[in-house]
């Protein structure tokens, strides 16, 4: 069973291990502040635009198509899409392949356990749960991709169909994300062939996640507010509970829509966009019934490649308003900052 070998002297316990053992409360370091605590009953009917990519390819609805992507990234920040190119069974095989993973002895899976988020595989808990201040909810894996023969002989190895489900979704994932930077900055103004090799040679890291059901969701999160680094995050998750916040800074409750997968904008297309896209902050939240996975494919721009301000979206009407930073800057930032304390975009703001 997982929760054997783990006693009181071990500073790791993963959430799968408290569900097994039924802990009728969640332990007090997963209690959030109540200030911080989320609101469960949002209005789950919010007006998400959702874009159907396959309009991309008919010459008579591109251009509206892509007004309704441009609208999303400035309000939110965040679509989803339907009619992507991925099939269901692709996906629906990368959704068995996590649950298979998280459902290994935790032996197994304490063999990738790192709290070094330089690591290219690493197994952990909550943020990293040698350092956090409070506990999230949430068992993870983590593991680079692209390309994926640099990197899946590092994969976990069991369950034995996981590399080959797991990279199928992941390659799929990569080829849509460069069909999705193509749209984005197009509705910038800007030339996709300009950056076309740092999107093609560029970071992909699947972050797989599993949020139990947990026995009192008013009192924690399986993630804090957070925007993501990159350029684009693809989400695929088998059940709701992603929150975001829109430019009023009301959190707003995603649906579930089978099929489709959520585009979140990063800091990268912020920046690059010099504040006219916006990265968008989000949460997870939990259920008291229902296990939810979540796997989340963050693409950003090869790992030194510094991004500053288009020069194109520069003038004297909007200054460069962020400073350079690259994938490496970031994972500096995480290694000695929390991200639920301060975001890292706002360290690279230029002050006003």
């Amino acid at each position: 069973m997982e929760g054997e070998g783990e006693c009181s002297d071990n500073p790791f316990t993963s959430v799968m291990t408290l569900t097994k053992m039924r802990v009728p409360h969640v332990p007090q370091r997963y209690v959030l502040p109540p200030s911080q605590r989320p609101t469960l009953t949002l209005d789950l009917t919010a007006n998400l635009p959702i874009v159907d990519l396959s309009t991309l390819h008919h010459a008579s609805q591109r251009s509206l198509t892509l007004d309704t992507i441009q609208g999303a990234c400035k309000e939110l920040g965040f679509f989803q899409v339907v009619n992507h190119g991925i099939p269901l069974p692709v996906i629906h095989d990368a959704l068995a392949a996590a649950i298979e993973f998280f459902n290994l002895s935790l032996e197994e899976k304490m063999t990738l356990l790192s709290d070094n988020v330089h690591n290219p595989v690493r197994y952990g808990t909550s943020l990293n749960h040698a350092s956090d201040k409070v506990h999230y909810w949430r068992d993870f894996i983590k593991h680079y991709s692209h390309p994926i023969s640099d990197w899946i002989h590092l994969w976990p190895s069991n369950p034995p169909s996981y590399k080959d489900k797991m990279g199928n979704y992941a390659k799929a994932v990569q080829v849509l994300h460069k069909q999705l930077m193509e749209a984005i900055l197009e509705t910038l103004g800007l030339n996709f062939g300009n950056l076309q090799k740092e999107i093609e040679e560029g970071n992909q890291l699947m972050a797989i996640n599993c949020y139990p059901a947990c026995p009192e969701p008013d009192l924690t999160l399986g993630m804090p507010p957070h925007s993501d680094y990159g350029t684009l995050t693809v989400l695929l998750q088998s059940g709701p509970g992603l929150q975001l916040q829109d430019n009023k800074k009301k959190w707003l409750s995603v649906p579930f829509v089978e099929g489709a997968l959520l585009v979140q904008l990063g800091d990268q297309i912020e920046v690059m966009s010099n504040g006219q896209y916006k990265s968008v902050v989000h949460q997870v939240t939990l259920s008291a019934e229902n296990k939810r996975l979540s796997i989340a494919s963050l693409h950003s721009l090869p790992i030194n490649k510094k991004i500053g301000p288009a020069p194109e979206l520069v003038d004297e009407q909007h200054p460069v308003s962020y400073n350079e930073f690259s994938f490496r800057d970031f994972l500096d930032y995480i290694s000695s900052n929390d991200i639920a304390d301060k975001r890292f975009i706002d360290s690279i703001k230029k002050s006003v």
